[in-house]
């Protein structure tokens, strides 16, 4: 059986990225950022393509934000991905996890999927919460943190690690899939020059949240659940300190002490 596969997909900053506070106190200075694929999402696209090259079908990577998330599907694409679906819609900017998932549902929900994968978590805001909210609204199962994916034609097997070992789930077709686990784990593929050449012809639709029966009280900032109300960042840390003399004895006296007296850990 072919599958029909969705991939949701975020541009986050490059996790090498400089942060700054904007002046508002809530939000951070994108200005010179470097954008890239959230790395969980790249693991989910592999799954998506190992899957296809098993049973065949088609790939479709879903994402949403300005113009120039574009870049970042055309990444996929030159992976793999067979076409790409972009929500570039403003009211968007106010929208919080929810609002956002609704978007992608609907949007998944035009697309028929069979399986919607996606990274178990992102990189920027580490909510962990499109996945399952995604799930939640196309009213599908959703199975969580994935280190493999399998799939019979009919139902989705999927590995995920617990403390010690792993567990092994399964759930019928449809179903969305968080993938987690590492670069080791994945090996994501890299795109070639054909690859890239190739992507440059592969459809992007672009849409807009009244494309998707959606407006702003669904999706926008009416709609917003949860707000960030501050942002700061993480102290500086103060300067460590040596211990100096000739005597490992003395020195290992003195380290007990200042453990136990200034630091209060001992």
């Amino acid at each position: 059986m072919a599958l029909n596969i969705v991939v949701l997909l975020k541009q986050t900053p490059d996790t090498e990225s400089v942060i700054r506070i904007a002046s508002d106190g809530k939000s951070i200075v994108t200005d010179d950022f470097k954008w890239i694929i959230n790395p969980y999402d790249e693991f989910a696209l592999e799954a998506a393509l190992r899957l296809r090259e098993k049973h065949g079908g088609s790939v479709v990577v879903l994402s949403w934000g300005p113009e120039r998330v574009v870049e970042a599907i055309r990444t996929a694409l030159a992976v793999g991905a067979d076409s790409g679906v972009l929500i570039d819609d403003p009211v968007l900017e106010e929208a919080d996890s929810l609002g956002l998932s609704v978007a992608l549902a609907a949007a998944a929900r035009e697309l028929n999927p069979d399986i919607v994968l996606c990274g178990s978590r992102a990189v920027d805001y580490d909510l962990s919460q499109r996945g399952a909210m995604v799930a939640e609204i196309l009213g599908i199962p959703h199975l969580a943190v994935a280190v493999s994916v399998t799939s019979d034609g009919n139902a989705v097997t999927i590995e995920r690690p617990l403390e010690g070992g792993k567990v092994t789930l399964e759930a019928r077709l449809p179903v969305l899939v968080t993938v987690g686990g590492s670069h080791g784990v994945w090996n994501p593929r890299y795109a070639s020059l054909p690859g890239i050449m190739k992507a440059k012809k592969k459809p992007i639709a672009m849409k807009k949240l009244s494309d998707l029966g959606l407006d702003a009280s669904q999706c926008g900032a009416p709609a917003v659940k949860i707000r960030i109300t501050s942002m700061e960042l993480p102290p500086q840390r103060s300067a460590g300190r040596i211990i100096d003399g000739p005597d490992p004895a003395g020195k290992a006296k003195e380290l007990v002490r200042v453990l136990h007296e200034d630091a209060k850990v001992i």
